[in-house]
């Protein structure tokens, strides 16, 4: 899998895309990896990255530090992501000493350093969400939290798409949206 994603990285050197990301995974020796990843990346291609980072299982001193770590590192892009629940979780609880959501992440983040922060946004409408415009709100306040940029999960349905742009700017989202 890592020669996959050397070759990978490789490839899209040519297109000179604005960043490349790197997953994050819940597990101290993951967190270790993405950041290796990332540098070996980073080293390879001389391409613009950004690390993942999610609040799933972590208190906010760990997930700190791996802030710390990117920073110190030369990573100055994180996509901040609340995570998925874990293995087995019937739902997403957050650490008793973490980080609440992403928005609260956002805001973690940019007391420790100036990142340029991606958060996640949803044409589909994320699945734990109650409604369109719950989901809308909740991407509202990670950007009015400080993060820069939208990103999207790849979708099909480009009309979709566009319906998801139009009602975030109907609310006063003026942010670039990545799909």
């Amino acid at each position: 899998m890592a020669k996959m994603l050397r070759n990978t990285a490789d490839r899209l050197c040519r297109f000179r895309p604005r960043f490349l990301s790197v997953t994050y995974g819940t597990g101290r020796s993951s967190r270790d990896a993405t950041l290796a990843t990332l540098m070996e990346i980073a080293q390879r291609t001389g391409l613009p990255l950004a690390g993942h980072l999610t609040c799933v299982g972590a208190s906010r001193r760990s997930v700190d530090a791996v802030a710390v770590s990117y920073w110190e590192s030369g990573i100055r892009h994180v996509v901040a992501l609340r995570g998925d629940p874990p293995t087995g979780a019937q739902a997403y609880r957050p650490h008793p000493k973490g980080y609440r959501d992403a928005a609260d992440l956002v805001s973690g983040l940019l007391r420790i350093a100036d990142f340029e922060i991606s958060v996640a946004g949803y044409p589909e409408v994320h699945p734990d969400s109650a409604s369109r415009s719950s989901d809308l709100d909740n991407l509202k306040r990670k950007l009015d939290a400080g993060a820069s940029r939208v990103i999207t999960q790849f979708c099909f349905d480009s009309d979709r798409i566009l319906r998801f742009i139009e009602s975030a700017r109907a609310i006063g989202i003026e942010a670039p949206v990545a799909v």
